[in-house]
């Protein structure tokens, strides 16, 4: 079994992408699900309008009633929402969306630095909240998407020290690609290949920040740990407890090499049947509080 920790889907498609075609619609995606052996997903709605097409948190909620038993809502807040002020009442929102049932913030995405005043107020409110935040990260401003932050993620660790009861849900090829020394520097807005010669950033702040957790969705986490299968597996192994399996299916017909790939190295016995099961879905199911794991 399952859980998808970063997934996407549109009522009304058709807005289009750089890449693919369209998110899958709600039916589309569980079709995946089924045939891959997945239980529930977290819907993360789009809401800054850096990304194409955004979406609303209505939407998200209207689709996760429509499914109760397969999706799981995480609500957005835009940094500069409300009055586009670092004392903006964001609180007001978070509160009302985790009345509405949502387990957490996401996909954060606003083309701000990491440590900018805007976003450090929306953070502060998900720390007084306990609302767990995922991120998408960029290597620049201007043009793109994502949080930014510099090459060694800097930015991060102090977010990670400034707000301590947020659980960072950390994704997207500039965080994955610090798994790694980077080598190049470039690299980082990639997904760099060859066996992890030397550490990087992610597994350094993984040991001193109980608060970064690590999402393994899309082409960047998958990247992550099979680009040297010896070192992704000890990582697996090491921060078990902390590493969430997810798909970031942005088209109906994406590919999903995750799946595969966890399985194989848990029937080669490199990673055990427990430490399968906590990433698969026993850590999303503690994280979010879903009572599965009974």
């Amino acid at each position: 079994m399952f859980i998808d920790i970063h997934a996407h889907c549109r009522k009304y498609p058709g807005t289009g992408r750089f890449v693919f075609d369209n998110f899958p619609t709600p039916e589309q995606l569980l079709a995946r699900y089924d045939a891959l052996g997945v239980a529930k997903g977290v819907l993360l709605p789009l809401v800054s309008p850096e990304v194409y097409g955004p979406q609303s948190n209505g939407e998200i909620l209207e689709i996760c009633e429509t499914y109760p038993e397969r999706f799981i809502p995480f609500c957005n807040i835009d940094p500069r929402a409300m009055a586009n002020s670092p004392s903006a009442p964001l609180g007001e929102l978070l509160a009302f969306y985790k009345n509405k049932g949502c387990k957490g913030l996401g996909e954060m995405m606003p083309n701000l630095p990491l440590n900018d005043p805007l976003v450090d107020n929306l953070l502060h409110h998900c720390n007084e909240h306990g609302m767990p935040v995922t991120f998408d990260m960029s290597t620049r401003v201007g043009g793109t998407y994502g949080v930014y932050d510099e090459p060694g993620l800097p930015y991060l660790e102090r977010a990670l020290q400034k707000f301590p009861n947020v659980i960072f849900l950390g994704h997207s090829p500039p965080f994955w690609a610090e798994i790694a020394e980077l080598d190049p520097v470039e690299s980082r807005s990639g997904y760099p290949k060859g066996p992890v010669k030397k550490e990087g950033v992610v597994p350094r702040l993984m040991r001193e920040y109980p608060n970064l957790h690590g999402d393994l969705s899309a082409g960047s986490g998958y990247n992550a740990i099979s680009r040297d299968p010896d070192y992704g597996a000890a990582f697996l192994n090491e921060f078990q407890d902390r590493l969430y399996f997810g798909l970031d299916i942005c088209d109906p017909a994406g590919p999903t090499p995750l799946v595969g790939f966890l399985l194989q190295l848990r029937d080669e016995g490199r990673i055990s049947k427990g430490c399968f099961e906590k990433i698969a879905w026993r850590n999303a199911d503690r994280l979010l509080n879903l009572g599965l794991d009974l």
